[in-house]
This record gives structure tokens, sequence and C-alpha cells, in this order.
């Protein structure tokens, strides 16, 4: 007998009525995992290890048609001798460079792990921060926040300073956060080392480190936490910690803060403010993604107005799973080094650039899920996850066509599709069909010496000319004694600066031309010509 027309129509009602219990079971499944603390912590190692692996793919997909970028060239440079500073930075980007590729092979995908590694470090210190705010499931929520914050994923593609700073700044807000609640010598100890390590990523942490300070004299428990030994034995163990990069820095004569005020220093008050309104406009930007998402879950989607939807998480009762007293210091805090940075830089016409404000706003997310008043539904966290993979799945099957679309559309842009990595081969064997020997010098600008560096499988030292902030890996003596190859990029406006040190210091030097071109999925990417000065090893 045919169906009829109810038992048809009553189909898709069975399928959604199945449908909707195993959403529910799955739901209920996140929300019992994140509630607890052990259960919590297995869920939360286990959610940054898959986004660590997804995002590297992604990132592999999306950057295929490129070479790495000169940043993270650089670090891995850095990390080929292991000193107590590089010229322009303190050392620890260049350590961890250095280990990580002691492990791992000299790979662009290498180098994506690698600053995804970071970000999900980052990811789990900032839970971490979080269970000393609120309760598990808040943290849980905030982890999965910044996990759909851009900084966290697609624009943390490159290692360099910027990037570990997720990884040290929120280390000196979980050990402020203990020793501010247990105001022992023993958590001042790691308050000072944390501090260190801060200082030892980049210069630019002392705007955090303020902050912190700052939230300790005017939170209102400041009179019990100055009275303890921790914020003195913490200043005492930063010291003696920071001791022997203090010490270099003499030696080299301060260069780092040379290079500071020689590249962000001599602007206009006029240039500095539309600096400081980019650097604002593009981090409440990044901002808004995750922000909204989250009152997505928060709220869900429906047809009630949106005064009905906010009131249903929105009280002003009693909120157990917010502890007020370590709130003020994520509140304090934030608000300070969303204020202060900016505001000096206007003050003291300091250039402002965007990317400093990558390591700045990971205590967003927690300090707006900490507001007492805000309440967190259990769906909101099924609902956050499901949202953070959703957006997570489909970049990943567009990542492909995203890379070939960019390509494609402008496949001229020198800097982004320029085949350095091609010319580091070929540069490799000239120097090895000449001189039989390890090529041990490259001189030319960072964003051709550095990428040479990485991608020749002699990865020669780098040394770039004229630079007065010297990353110490080599010198023009040592280079003149083991013969270097000079690169100048020909499509660059700095040439003729170029031309004239190969010039005065590569007297004897071959000249060659050499024409690279990076093709990709049956499109061309743009031809550049290098000026090669091949200077042989001295007699």
């Amino acid at each position: 007998m045919p169906p009829t027309l109810t038992s048809s129509a009553s189909l898709p009602r069975r399928r959604r009525s199945t449908r909707r219990p195993r959403l529910r079971r799955l739901a209920a499944w996140v929300l019992a995992s994140a509630k607890d603390r052990y259960g919590a912590s297995a869920f939360v190692f286990t959610f940054a290890v898959i986004h660590a692996l997804l995002w590297t793919v992604i990132l592999i997909n999306l950057k295929a048609a490129q070479d790495i970028h000169m940043d993270v060239a650089e670090t891995f440079a850095w990390g080929q001798k292991f000193q107590f500073g590089y010229g322009k930075h303190p050392p620890l980007v260049g350590w961890v460079a250095g280990l990580w590729f002691r492990m791992f092979p000299v790979t662009d995908w290498a180098t994506y792990l690698l600053a995804m590694t970071t970000v999900s470090c980052g990811l789990v210190i900032c839970w971490m921060i979080a269970t000393r705010v609120v309760d598990y499931r808040r943290a849980f929520f905030v982890v999965v926040m910044l996990a759909i914050y851009p900084i966290f994923n697609f624009k943390g593609f490159k290692f360099n300073p910027d990037l570990l700073q997720l990884v040290t700044l929120p280390l000196l807000v979980l050990a402020y956060l203990d020793a501010f609640s247990k105001r022992s010598a023993a958590s001042g100890v790691w308050l000072g080392i944390a501090a260190a390590l801060a200082l030892m990523t980049k210069y630019w942490v002392l705007a955090m480190i303020g902050a912190v300070g700052l939230a300790a004299l005017i939170h209102p428990e400041r009179r019990e936490f100055l009275r303890s030994p921790a914020p003195w034995v913490a200043m005492v163990t930063a010291i003696l910690a920071m001791t022997p990069h203090l010490l270099w820095l003499k030696d080299v004569d301060f260069v780092p803060l040379t290079y500071a005020g020689d590249v962000y220093g001599h602007f206009t008050r006029a240039q500095t403010a539309m600096l400081v309104l980019g650097y604002i406009e593009h981090n409440l930007g990044l901002l808004v993604l995750p922000v909204v998402m989250a009152v997505l879950a928060l709220t869900g989607i429906s047809l009630r107005p949106p005064r009905a939807a906010l009131a249903r998480i929105w009280s002003a009762g009693a909120n157990t799973g917010v502890k007020a007293m370590q709130a003020l210091n994520i509140w304090f805090i934030q608000i300070i080094v969303a204020v202060g940075p900016p505001l000096g830089g206007l003050i003291f016409s300091v250039y402002m650039k965007t990317d400093w404000g990558i390591s700045l706003f990971f205590l967003t997310p927690l300090a707006l899920v900490a507001i007492q008043r805000l309440r967190l539904p259990g769906i909101a966290l099924f609902r956050i996850t499901a949202i953070w993979l959703v957006l997570t799945l489909a970049t990943l099957a567009a990542s492909p066509y995203i890379a070939l679309h960019e390509f494609s559309d402008d496949p001229k842009v020198a800097f982004s599709y320029g085949a350095r990595s091609q010319l580091a081969r070929e540069l490799t064997g000239l120097w090895h069909n000449r001189f039989f020997t390890r090529w041990s010098v490259v001189a030319g600008t960072t964003e051709v010496g550095e990428p040479m560096t990485f991608y020749s499988p002699d990865h020669p030292a780098p040394l770039t000319p004229g630079e007065v902030w010297s990353s110490g890996l080599t010198s023009l003596d040592e280079a003149k004694r083991l013969g270097f190859i000079g690169v100048c990029d020909t499509t660059d406006n700095r040439l003729p600066e170029c031309e004239a040190w190969m010039a005065a210091n590569g007297k004897d030097a071959e000249q060659v031309a050499v024409t690279t071109q990076r093709f990709f999925k049956g499109h061309a990417g743009p031809a550049i010509t290098w000026k090669i000065y091949i200077v042989p090893p001295a007699k």
C-alpha cells in the first residue's frame, strides 16, 4: 500500500525529533566535560591540540604560494646561535626557534606548526588564568572565544616576538594572580621569573608589567599584597634573572634601544595621531568577531526581541561563578593596557604598529565573561564550541581556493610571491660549484638575507649592510675571511645603497644576475632579477 500523505509528512518531523536528543546529549557532554577541574583540564588540553593541528593545516594551505614571512626567517636565523640578545630584541624568541628546529625539519609547515603551538599554549595558560577568576564553565567559554579571536588563528601565522608574547604575557598575569592570592615568597619567585621571561621576549611587555603594577596599587586589597613578601621577592628575582641580558645590553652599547629609536621614533604629531587611530581601529576590529559570536552563543538565534533575549542572560542577583577581587585585577589590567599605549604614543609621538596590539587583548574575553551580572546558560558552551568548529572547518575547506584566488588575482606582488626559496637553492649551488665548501655568510637586507638563511641547506649567517643594530651572528671581518654572497633586489627602492655597499666591500666579487619566478597551479608569479655578488674566501 502506498504511503499516505500523513506518514510522508511526518518523516521529517521524526528525523528532527531524533536529531534534537542527539544534540542535547552532545551539549550535555560538553557541559559535563567543562564543569569539574579534572574533566575541564583534559577537555581544554585536547581542544588546544585540535586547534593547533587544524589551523596548521589551514595555514599550510593558505600560504602554499608564498615563502615564510621574513620575521619567521629572522627568528630561525637567531636560533642558529644562542646569545643573550640579537640586536633588535631580547633573546627568548631566538632560543625557542633554535630549540624547535633542532626537533623539527627546516620546512614551511614546521614554522606554521610552531606558530599554532605557541598560540595553543597561550590558550591553555589563559584557561588557567580564567579558573582563578571564574568557574570552570566560564573559563572554557573564554578559551573558545580566544580560539575564535583572529590573533589565535589566521593572524597568528608568523612566529616572532609579538606572537611569543601570547605565552609569556599570560604567564605573567597567571603568576601575578597567584602571587596576589597566596602572597608568599615562593609565589613572588614565580612572578619574578615570569616577568623576566616576558622582558626577554620583547621590551614592549613593559606596558603589561606596568599595567600589572598599577593594578596592584589601585586594587582595594593593595595593602595586604604590598605588605607581603611576594612583590618584593618578585622584583629581586626578576633583576637577578635579567642580569645576563642586562650585561649584554651594556656590552653592545644598548643597540636594541637604538633600533627602537631609529625605527619607531621621529614622527610628527599628525602622523602619530593617524597611526594611533589605525592601531585602535585594527585591534577593535579583530575583537568584534569573538564578541559577536559569544553573544550569539549566549542568546541563541530566536525571534524574540533583543531586549528579551538579553534579559535571559542578565541578572542583578548574586553570582557565585565570579571571584570579584580577582576579576577586579583583570579589569584593571585590561583597561590600562587598552588605554595606556595609544595614549603614550600620542604624547611621545611614537610609531604605533598595529601588530603591537596582538599581545595586549587576550584578557578581553575574560573581562567580559567575569561581569557579575552576566549569566552563562549551559547550552552556551555547546553553541560557542559549535561556532568555532563550523568556522574552522569552513576555513579549512576554503583555504586552497583562497590561496589560489589571492595568487591569481594579484600575482605580481614581489614581496609576497617572490621566489626567495628558489633563489636560496640556486645560490647554494653556485657557491658549492665554485668553492666546494659550505656557504657561510649572506649579505643583504632583512627581507632577502634571512630567507636565504632559512631556505639554503647551508643556513648561512645573515649580514645586513649598514645595520648598526647587528644581530651578532656574524661580522664584516668574518664575512670577508669566509667569503660571502651579496644579494641586491632590483625591485627594492634601496637598490642604490645595496649596490654601493657591495662595491665598497666586495671589490673582487664575481657579479651574476639570477632571475627567479614562482608558478602556482598554472599561474605565474613575479619574475625578479637579483644582482648577485660572489666574494671568494680570503686566501
